[in-house]
């Protein structure tokens, strides 16, 4: 016996769908499971004006005598407050068509009608289990949606920055024209924006597989926020003089001590609210950044704009998830996911604002206590010693990059595009190391690392991954190691192995 899809449809059981209907898209005939979800009127009567377009495309296209299945529509039944997914398959019906008078010619079959199945994309409300589930999916996906805005805008911070640095070093400049310091502070601020933003992909996988967050270290803010500032130069600075708009930066960031935290999480902070300051100031006006100490509440840092400033009604709310004044153009999650960092660092934030006159962020962080977190004593580096290497990936750039990365420690490394090729270049040369990819056709890095473990036991190998599920450890290979990597991370692991 099936079980009820949810008490609001009644009667629903967990059928199939199914409607068939003319070429035309007039309706033949429903079953009562279709007429409980979708409606006994118009055969679309319960979707959205864009699903209803698409789906008489998709009749038209199915008239025509194509297959069109695994299509997602969004059905919003009148006992719900959230649409329901449903899963519809459009198949033609095919007839033998007339033939002609003498009886010698055979036209061939012809699409009379379209039949719609499908099946809505939910459990039966009897399903407790899948609860716990379905709220961590939806934790995830408001999580997601703050970390989209934030990579946004990281990725907008290293295009910007890039474009710079094809401006000033073009096919026509000469070697004596170009300002090596300003190539230098554009490459490290590239550099931090792509680091950050690995670091904000590892959040959302860590939270997939529920992992810890990691340990917070003493962080200086004045440097940090000097790094936001660097970051989002062609936000504040670059587009509104392109635009007529002077955007003004007054910054006074004082010496303060450490505070212990996460540097790529407060770069979120500070981003994401300097982002938003010039959105307040479409005519221009003067960003303010600060950094000083407070005896009574510690190490501060305030953000301050003289735009259109907000209401006090808007005040109270702009830490809710979702909440937004920037309609379509805003996620509803960028301060959410600040004022949880914030917390995260038991630290506070306090704005004051009103219409017209601008907006202050002021923060506030507990100092390192120096004699709970002694400084490390750095230890001299253990004596590396060049090896041979054999990379295997399907992927040119990540083999060239590996390589040249490589060889700046004076590695000798060998390339191989496939796990075939691999096992051939393990068996013609002899290597200290192996590193392979987990993602490659044919033979993916798990199973070439199985392959090259029978002929060679002892060599070590090391899987390269960018996936969120890393899979099960295997003694197969030795190490996982996460894309992107750097050099260090690189070098570690081969003198960790080798």
């Amino acid at each position: 016996m099936t079980e009820p899809i949810d008490a609001a449809f009644g009667p629903v059981e967990t059928e199939v769908l199914t409607a068939s209907c003319t070429v035309a898209g007039a309706v033949v005939h429903r079953n009562e499971a279709w007429r409980q979800l979708l409606g006994a009127g118009d055969l679309w009567q319960r979707l959205a004006p864009p699903d209803v377009e698409l789906a008489e495309q998709r009749i038209q296209e199915a008239g025509c005598g194509s297959l069109v299945t695994n299509e997602i529509f969004m059905v919003q039944p009148p006992t719900r407050d959230e649409p329901v997914p449903v899963l519809l398959n459009f198949l033609p019906v095919h007839v033998p068509s007339p033939a002609d008078a003498d009886d010698t010619i055979d036209a061939g079959p012809r699409v009379t009608a379209v039949l719609v199945t499908g099946e809505a994309m939910m459990e039966p409300s009897s399903w407790t289990g899948t609860q716990t589930k379905r709220h961590r999916l939806e934790s995830l996906g408001r999580m997601t949606m703050g970390m989209v805005h934030d990579f946004n805008n990281l990725l907008s911070g290293i295009l910007g920055y890039t474009e710079l640095l094809l401006n000033e070093v073009g096919p026509q400049t000469r070697a004596a024209e170009i300002d090596v310091p300003s190539l230098v502070h554009s490459l490290q601020t590239i550099q931090k924006a792509a680091d950050d933003g690995s670091s904000l992909i590892e959040k959302i996988q860590e939270y997939i597989r529920q992992e810890k967050r990691t340990r917070f270290e003493a962080v200086d803010l004045p440097t940090i926020l000097q790094d936001c500032l660097a970051l989002t130069r062609p936000y504040w600075y670059n587009e509104p003089r392109r635009q007529g708009i002077a955007i003004e930066l007054d910054e006074d960031l004082q010496p303060t001590p450490a505070i212990m935290g996460s540097a790529v999480e407060l770069r979120e902070v500070f981003i994401n609210l300097i982002l938003n300051a010039v959105h307040a100031m479409p005519k221009g006006g003067t960003l303010t950044v600060k950094t000083f100490v407070e005896e009574d509440q510690g190490v501060m840092a305030t953000v301050s704009d003289d735009g259109v400033g907000m209401s006090p009604s808007v005040r109270e709310k702009i830490f809710e998830p979702l909440y937004t004044t920037k309609g379509d153009d805003g996620s509803g999650m960028g301060l959410a996911v600040a004022y949880g960092i914030v917390q995260e660092h038991d630290g506070t934030v306090d704005v004051s604002s009103a219409l017209g006159q601008g907006t202050t962020f002021q923060f506030a962080f507990p100092p390192v206590d120096r004699r709970a977190a002694p400084a490390d004593v750095p230890t001299e580096a253990p004596a590396q010693r060049p090896v041979r290497v054999l990379v295997v990936d399907d992927e040119e750039m990540v083999r060239s990059v590996l390589q040249r990365l490589l060889s700046l420690r004076g590695h000798e490394v060998t390339l191989a595009s496939s796990g075939a090729e691999g096992l051939e270049r393990a068996r013609e040369q002899s290597f200290d190391v192996v590193f392979a990819d987990q993602a490659m056709p044919v033979m993916n890095g798990r199973q070439f690392a199985r392959h090259l473990r029978e002929d060679f036991p002892d060599l070590p190998i090391v899987l390269l991954t960018g996936d969120t599920d890393i899979g099960d450890p295997e003694h197969a290979f030795d190490v996982v190691l996460s894309k992107p990597f750097k050099l260090d991370v690189l070098e570690a692991t081969i003198q960790e192995v080798v």
